[in-house]
């Protein structure tokens, strides 16, 4: 009886071994590229929390059309083009990788072209300017790369009428027409810096400076100061993103600050910049292109999972490349199985889906995120007591703007 126990107990083992695994045991990975060194690593690490929430929630819920997936992080380190290439090819060398997502791997979105060679669904947030510039010329051959996130022309021109509806209001008083701006040289910061300067001009304001910088670290802005403490400009707009060059510009604009509203492009909505400047940077203002929506449920339920799991509420790279990824999911379990590529990326194109950023549908000429009122709103923001406020368009306001603690009204 023992010996026939036993020997049944090991054909039992060896059927088990030789049968097929089941569905929910199939692996496919799926790849986050992410700046993780330098100055935009804090919003690197967000993406990759954004990433590893969605896929262990997939997991957690058995998968998807009977896949689990497994993340592979491709770290861009400085974003430089060799550091790019070389976590782009690494991930996409894989053969069980079927899909790549990102907030943004470099400024450029240069890779947007190894995508497409290699059929790789690939999902990017940010530079929504370069993509449209790659992709719209042949958008057909870009089946598989899908922006979620809108046009940034908005950033260029949404400025001033806002500007003007708080005077209307008598909620701000500009003492002149005169705005002083400065950027550094990638073509995100770049090209709003050179959007805005236009629309300024075309309004009557008188631009007193528009510098451009080196990309990269910067710790002295103070001779750009002295020009602005002389020019005396009612309005002052720095488009460079990085958080640690934005907490330096504000700290030392504060050490003898002008009669000036403080605008920052996109570093004030990273955790890191309320870090590094504290009770400094209210009144700050900045706005946002496909940053999630504050009266949301959506975001709620994003943000309280972040909070629980690694304990910050988080910028806007965290919640987008979270909800790439349950896009992707969407497709795959549309399409079932994950070598098919091409199908994917045409279920992705096809979407029309409520996100924390929006209503979300794609263009088909740009392949970017329709941007709207009902779809991804540009918001503008006041930074107060170490809030992130929301203050235009009216629908989407959390709060009222106030004038900065250091101007005179």
């Amino acid at each position: 009886m023992k010996v026939s126990s036993l020997w049944s107990s090991v054909v039992f083992a060896a059927l088990v071994a030789a049968m097929p695994s089941h569905a929910a045991d199939k692996v496919t990975k799926i790849g986050v590229l992410a700046p993780l060194a330098g100055g935009s690593a804090a919003d690197g690490s967000e993406m990759v929390d954004g990433a590893k929430l969605a896929v262990e929630e997939l997991n957690a819920a058995g998968g998807v059309a009977g896949y689990k997936l497994q993340l592979v992080v491709g770290d861009t380190q400085n974003m430089s083009v060799d550091s790019v290439t070389s976590a782009a090819q690494r991930l996409t060398s894989d053969p069980d990788l079927n899909a790549i997502v990102t907030g943004y791997a470099d400024y450029s979105n240069f890779e947007i072209e190894l995508m497409a060679e290699q059929e790789m669904p690939y999902l990017l947030y940010g530079s929504t300017d370069a993509t449209r510039g790659i992709i719209a010329p042949h958008p057909d051959k870009f089946p598989t790369v899908w922006s979620l996130n809108a046009s940034y022309d908005a950033y260029k021109t949404a400025m001033i009428p806002v500007l003007k509806g708080l005077e209307q209001s008598g909620k701000l008083k500009l003492p002149s027409k005169k705005v002083a701006l400065i950027s550094t040289d990638n073509p995100y910061s770049k090209g709003i810096m050179n959007g805005l300067k236009k629309s300024f001009e075309e309004d009557g304001w008188t631009v007193t400076s528009a510098d451009l910088l080196p990309t990269g670290e910067i710790g002295d802005w103070r001779t750009f100061l002295v020009q602005v403490r002389r020019d005396d400009p009612a309005l002052i707009i720095n488009t460079d993103s990085r958080p640690d060059n934005a907490a330096k510009f504000l700290t030392q604009f504060l050490e003898q600050p002008t009669n000036s509203l403080v605008f920052i492009q996109y570093a004030p909505h990273i955790p890191e910049f309320l870090k590094l400047t504290g009770e400094k940077a209210t009144g700050v203002i900045y706005d946002l292109i496909g940053g999630t929506l504050p009266k949301s449920p959506r975001t709620a339920e994003i943000e309280q999972k972040f909070k629980a799991k690694f304990g910050y509420e988080p910028g806007s790279s965290g919640p987008a490349v979270y909800e790439e990824v349950m896009l992707y999911a969407d497709a795959l379990k549309k399409v079932g199985d994950p070598k098919k590529r091409l199908a994917i990326g045409k279920a992705i194109g096809e979407a029309n889906k409520a996100t924390a950023e929006g209503m979300l549908s794609f263009d088909p000429k740009t392949h970017l995120a329709i941007q709207s009122d009902d779809g991804f709103p540009i918001q503008f923001y006041q930074v107060w007591d170490g809030k992130r406020i929301v203050f235009s368009p009216q629908r989407h306001a959390t709060g009222e703007f106030r004038v900065p603690p250091w101007m005179k009204q």
